[in-house]
């Protein structure tokens, strides 16, 4: 047995044919965890085995995967890019009566008492 060792980590390194299948097959088929999206698939493939071009391969194995087809969402992103919020135009300031109050007809009322 040959082992690649990276970091903290260390995965099988695996040359034959069957073995790959049967590695594929275990990443993604597996009955208790259903069927897992790529990154988790890839996640998981990366954590236990090694050879040339995997990441390849395991697209390859997903994309012609049938029932992953059906159930795969359509967006898989992990991350999503954050959404700029727009400022608030007024500043508010808590009230005891009415919750919120606008401080520009707070500032009115000031200056009409002055």
């Amino acid at each position: 047995m040959i082992y690649l060792r990276k970091k903290l980590t260390s995965a099988l390194t695996v040359v034959d044919r069957d073995h790959i299948s049967l590695v594929l097959q275990e990443c993604h088929n597996c009955p208790y965890m259903g069927y897992m999206s790529e990154y988790r698939t890839k996640e998981r493939g990366a954590s236990t085995s090694w050879w040339p071009k995997w990441e390849q391969e395991l697209s390859e194995y997903l994309n012609t995967c049938e029932s992953y087809q059906k159930a795969k969402r359509k967006d898989e992103t992990k991350y999503v890019l954050l959404q700029h919020i727009e400022e608030p135009k007024h500043l508010w300031k808590p009230s005891k009566r009415t919750g919120l109050q606008d401080l520009s007809q707070e500032a009115k009322k000031a200056s009409m008492l002055a």
